[in-house]
């Protein structure tokens, strides 16, 4: 149970981490956030967070687009974070939640002129989606937000109504998740996740201008397929019905780790169960965010020691 939380550049009781109703970031959705992730290490006895700098960087870049203007460094908010963890004491794995928001307690829609604050909170955290080996996927009604329109680059929080449609019709119609087309109508990525497929020994994803999140799982993949697996990367349009033949496909994010796809719009994609590429890369991101890669340790910050670093 949730205990702590950081809230007006100190750790509290998570009873004091309260905002009015007239915040501003509650009425007009003018606020960004991150996701990390912390992995128990039983053997170990240690908690890891995955790439806790590179998370923060993308968090306060997210505010740029916001125009934030806030006290908190990366390292601020990495050791406020180990503090957090440290005061929460978790043996489990765990979701960590930093929140900037416009804090003024007012009725007027802009960005310019406010005041902009950082929470964050942490909950003990499983699975996104329960099927992560094998998920039953649509292609959603709705389309991505486009750059020009709300930035999907960055989390903003008022984007991710868009994310919160596309989820809900999915799950209503009976699926686990869906993809989501952008304007162009090319394959985006899902309600809160990057996408790949595998096609012969080509691993595709959608570019970054596709409107799609600079996804640090996402960069991570790329980087284990390439080093460890020898897999041709490829970041190109993909269309809709190339995913209806291709040889596997998975999503893949922070909160969703690494989810095979299953079928599409009812058609199964390759054999119908997780391919071969998707369940070692999969195996690979779970033993690299554990602990259990050693060439990979600079991408951990542990948490239950004082001397704690910072990757």
């Amino acid at each position: 149970m949730t205990k702590f939380a950081y809230f007006e550049g100190a750790i509290r009781p998570i009873e004091e981490a309260k905002v009015s109703v007239m915040t501003h970031a509650f009425n007009y959705g003018t606020g960004w956030f991150g996701g990390l992730r912390g992995y128990w290490n039983a053997e170990q006895e240690q908690l890891y967070v995955f790439r806790i700098r590179d998370h923060y960087l993308r968090f306060l870049d997210s505010g740029k687009i916001l125009m934030a203007n806030v006290d908190e460094t990366v390292d601020d908010l990495i050791r406020a974070t180990v503090d957090l963890l440290q005061r929460e004491g978790y043996r489990e794995d765990c979701y960590i939640r930093p929140l900037g928001y416009k804090a003024d307690a007012m009725i007027g829609v802009r960005l310019h002129n406010l005041h902009d604050r950082i929470t964050i909170f942490t909950t003990p955290f499983g699975r996104y989606i329960e099927d992560e080996e094998g998920a039953r996927v649509c292609v959603s009604s709705w389309r991505r937000v486009d750059d020009t329109a709300l930035p999907p680059r960055g989390k903003i929080v008022g984007s991710y109504v868009n994310s919160a449609l596309i989820k809900s019709e999915a799950v209503l119609n009976g699926f686990d998740e869906a993809l989501v087309l952008n304007h162009d109508g090319h394959v985006a990525e899902g309600s809160a996740e990057n996408f790949f497929i595998v096609r012969g020994d080509s691993l595709i994803t959608p570019p970054i201008h596709a409107n799609v999140l600079e996804g640090i799982t996402r960069r991570t993949i790329v980087e284990l397929a390439r080093r460890e697996l020898g897999l041709n990367v490829v970041e190109r349009e993909i269309d809709r019905s190339e995913v209806y033949v291709a040889d596997e496909a998975f999503f893949c994010g922070t909160g969703v780790q690494v989810v095979a796809i299953a079928s599409v719009d009812h058609r199964p994609i390759g054999s119908g169960k997780m391919g071969q590429i998707t369940n070692r890369l999969r195996d690979l991101y779970f033993r690299v965010v554990r602990g259990q890669e050693p060439k990979y340790a600079h991408w951990l910050t542990p948490v239950h020691q004082s001397e704690a670093v910072t990757a």
